[in-house]
């Protein structure tokens, strides 16, 4: 491979975008980008205007000439996808699949034998390089092949390796895991709005609140349960908050929805073995 590897994205959603902006920021040229999908065209001209990509002239050698093939569709198009696209992948290329609830043996199972496929679950703040992506490998893969999508995904944010039985939990968590906290934005802005605050104030405070409280967490290194007493006197403002939280099942929620994501990507994983 040479010093600044060759992608192919299969899929060109917003989770594409993400991964392209971030690998972008982090200096990749366009140039060494292709993106392709199935039939929306315009959208792959989109992303071409927007970041500079490359327009491959023929999508079978996009595929076959890239170093790092990404599958990056929605887990019902899988078993489709690997039947166009396969017959041009071939051991010696790494294939990445982002697609929640897909298993590496599926996809091995529909490639040439020996090709590397390492399973990722990162999330769309690749955006601004502050994704948090889950790694496993799958049968071929060494750790050559692991170390390289590491630094790819690195490129985006932190990653962590996991076993390929953990990734649906991880999906649950932190590949869904923005969509919770921009609920909790959105609630938060609300409740201001509420009380008199105008939305842009009401906003700037939310959002740096939010940054606060993860920095606060990140540098310290304390347990959220200890950050969490510090601030709540009893008899207090934020003590009156926090029981009206627990009064309505604030964390349950929270895990619950976790747990419901996750089972979603195994039902979508159930779903694409079936295909």
């Amino acid at each position: 491979m040479t010093d600044q590897p060759t992608y192919c994205f299969i899929g060109a959603g917003s989770m594409t975008e993400a991964l392209l902006s971030g690998l972008l920021s982090q200096g990749t040229t366009g140039e060494s980008i292709t993106t392709i999908n199935r039939g929306n065209h315009e959208r792959i001209q989109q992303l071409n205007q927007r970041y500079g990509i490359s327009l491959p002239p023929n999508r079978n050698t996009a595929v076959s000439k890239a170093d790092l093939i990404i599958l990056a569709i929605k887990p019902k198009d899988a078993a489709a996808a690997l039947e166009q696209w396969g017959p041009y992948i071939h051991p010696g290329q790494r294939v990445i699949s982002v697609v929640a609830g897909l298993s590496t043996s599926f996809i091995e199972k529909r490639l040439a034998p020996g090709t590397a496929v390492i399973r990722a679950m990162p999330n769309t703040s690749g955006t601004v390089g502050l994704s948090a992506t889950a790694l496993c490998p799958g049968l071929h893969a060494d750790e050559d092949d692991l170390a390289q999508a590491a630094r790819f995904f690195s490129s985006i944010g932190i990653t962590v390796v996991v076993k390929e039985e953990d990734m649906d939990a991880v999906t649950g968590l932190s590949g869904s895991g923005p969509a919770y906290i921009y609920y909790l934005v959105e609630a938060l802005e609300k409740a201001g709005v509420t009380m008199g605050l105008t939305p842009t104030v009401s906003r700037r405070l939310t959002l740096q609140t939010l940054l606060g409280a993860a920095k606060m967490l990140q540098e310290t290194g304390e347990e959220p349960a200890e950050l969490r007493k510090k601030v709540t006197s009893p008899g207090g403002t934020t003590m009156a908050g926090l029981e009206t939280l627990a009064h309505h099942q604030f964390q349950d929620a929270l895990i619950l929805a976790v747990q419901q994501a996750c089972k979603r990507s195994q039902e979508l994983g159930r779903f694409s073995a079936d295909q």
